[in-house]
């Protein structure tokens, strides 16, 4: 455990649980958790120790999320289990290339993310507002592994935050989901990219395991009763929800960047 000062650490933990709502609900957790875990460790921390910590706290909310959302969710296991495997191997491969990736570079590249995603949910107000009929095709399928599974799980590796969010976007618009079933799906996928950018980093040594423990606690409790507010609110409530977090998290970043 690194010299954390006590303010410090209920701020993490706090964080910790605000992220894991956050992320079942629309996805993005990390968005949160990530800079303040960027900004709160010692200086000298390297980014990769944050990005590494971050997904063994999350992958213990998220993995909260997806069993609470299975057991009420018409979620296709299937074809998200399918989905999830690629995206494990996806983010193994990203998880390799962030080892050198500084604090600078993360935090221009999460805001450009975050208001292309809010750009896109403003400009499509029906979006995921009621599922295609009929279940997905084959080609459909396809396209989902391959997008959601390889290409987001391999940027889950690499940066990580927002990743929940991209695989809701991803499959809604992919797979023809509504939003709650979109999430709920997103959260199965989730934990495959969460395990994966997680054993990488834990063979490069970059997990605070103790710090990660204590805030995986607050993590699971937000993201359960996330789960369990989108599910009683629908898809509506998960649309402002997703704006409202992007925007937030937006002004924040900025300020950090060029005003702090």
């Amino acid at each position: 455990m690194p010299d954390i000062s006590l303010t410090v650490l209920v701020l993490f933990c706090l964080a910790a649980l605000a992220a894991g709502w956050i992320d079942a609900v629309v996805g993005g957790g990390g968005l949160l958790l990530l800079p303040v875990l960027l900004l709160g460790l010692p200086v000298g921390t390297p980014a990769a120790t944050a990005l590494g910590t971050n997904k063994a706290v999350a992958i213990v909310g998220t993995t909260g999320a997806a069993v609470t959302y299975a057991r009420r969710a018409p979620v296709d296991v299937r074809t998200a289990v399918r989905i999830g495997l690629a995206a494990l191997a996806g983010s193994s491969a990203g998880a390799f290339f962030a080892a050198g990736m500084s604090t600078d570079v993360l935090k221009p590249v999460i805001m450009v993310v975050l208001l292309a995603v809010a750009a896109f949910v403003i400009l499509c107000p029906a979006f995921g507002t009621a599922p295609a009929p009929g279940p997905a095709s084959r080609r459909r399928i396809l396209a989902a592994i391959g997008l959601a599974g390889l290409g987001i799980g391999f940027y889950d590796g690499l940066v990580g935050p927002g990743t929940g969010t991209f695989l809701v976007l991803a499959l809604t618009a992919v797979l023809h989901l509504d939003l709650v079933t979109a999430s709920a799906t997103a959260k199965i996928v989730n934990c495959c990219t969460n395990a994966g950018a997680l054993v990488t980093f834990a063979w490069q040594g970059a997990v605070l395991w103790q710090l990660a423990a204590l805030l995986a606690v607050f993590n699971l409790a937000g993201g359960t009763l996330g789960a369990r507010t989108a599910l009683k609110r629908g898809s509506g409530f998960v649309r402002v929800v997703l704006l409202t977090v992007v925007f937030a998290l937006v002004a924040n970043l900025a300020y950090q960047q060029w005003l702090a």
